[in-house]
């Protein structure tokens, strides 16, 4: 089993939080926006499209180019709502049988 290095956030034990309070405080869910999905606060900008485009293959810049109303740690924001919104849920995935 190989074990990855450790990122330098996780090094300590103040970082991760401060950073993640801070972006996520750019995130807003609001029932009378957008149906109550998360977006980047000021704007409809829903954060799983945000999440979508990057997991296409769009690069921040390229977001920050089409969207130009938002800046770089709102994109980031998105990016800790879908980290901090997963922590603890699993989610199905197809085996892998060559494991």
């Amino acid at each position: 089993m190989s074990v990855l290095p450790a990122s330098p956030l996780h090094n300590s034990r103040l970082a991760v939080p401060v950073i993640a309070d801070t972006l996520l405080s750019r995130i807003t869910v609001n029932p009378a926006v957008c149906g109550g999905k998360p977006c980047i606060k000021g704007h409809r900008i829903w954060v799983t499209l945000i999440l979508d485009l990057l997991a296409a293959g769009t690069s921040i810049d390229e977001i920050l180019e089409n969207y130009p109303s938002i800046e770089r740690d709102d994109v980031l924001a998105c990016i800790a709502y879908g980290a901090e919104k997963t922590r603890f849920v699993l989610v199905d995935l197809e085996l892998d049988d060559a494991v």
